[in-house]
């Protein structure tokens, strides 16, 4: 494993992001671990953040594209704080784009914030995690309303390796199938478990036995093939 990669785990955890316990999810399951991307409210955190996110992107798909796409709203802060990586890192000025929840009629006016969409652009859409693909399938007609653009394609922090809620495939590859472009993740949860299992952080073991239990209990019922 990629040293940014182990070192984004713990920082997952560091930051309260990535949490272990009982929770009920968007769809109904009930989860033995969540992560909110919510909980990143610091510069430094920001900071970090976007060069974890720069590398994947980097290492996945290169530097071969015009703008970072964020749906919002939590997107937004993703696309603004990688793309400021981005530049910093590999010298890569990219612009960065989110669409607003609701289309302002005054001023600067239309659906998008930050940079406008051209015809030819190629855009990397930004998000934290995904479960079902629903966001992209609101996320893409969005995107191509606005000009006739290449998605390169879908970068999240997170793959939960859990079923779709459509198919036994994973939500990114559900994403691939249905939308013919690549979905990547900084990490998984097979990688994050290797991490964090029996291993102290801060003074604390994060998955001990009862957690990682619960945890092959759940992918048990939900893992994706």
């Amino acid at each position: 494993m990629e040293a940014y990669k182990e070192e984004f785990v713990k920082f997952m955890v560091e930051s309260d992001v990535l949490k272990f316990g009982e929770f009920t999810l968007k769809s109904g399951r009930k989860s033995p671990f969540f992560m909110n991307a919510g909980a990143y409210n610091t510069g430094s955190q920001l900071l970090r953040l976007g060069e974890y996110y720069a590398r994947a992107i980097n290492e996945a798909f290169g530097c071969d594209f015009d703008v970072i796409f964020g749906p919002a709203y939590k997107g937004i802060p993703l696309a603004v704080c990688t793309a400021e990586a981005m530049s910093r890192i590999f010298g890569k000025d990219v612009r960065y784009c989110a669409n607003r929840k609701e289309e302002k009629d005054h001023g600067d006016k239309g659906a998008l914030l930050g940079a406008k969409l051209c015809d030819g652009d190629r855009v990397l859409m930004i998000e934290d995690v995904t479960t079902s693909g629903k966001s992209v399938e609101e996320t893409v007609p969005i995107l191509r309303a606005q000009a006739d653009v290449d998605i390169v394609g879908l970068i999240v922090s997170l793959n939960r390796e859990e079923k779709g809620l459509v198919s036994d495939k994973s939500a990114l590859a559900e994403i691939e199938e249905r939308w013919g472009f690549p979905a990547r993740a900084i990490v998984t949860m097979s990688e994050v478990t290797e991490v964090l299992y029996n291993r102290e952080i801060n003074g604390q073991i994060v998955i001990d036995d009862a957690v990682k239990k619960a945890m092959d209990a759940y992918y048990a019922e939900y893992g994706c093939r």
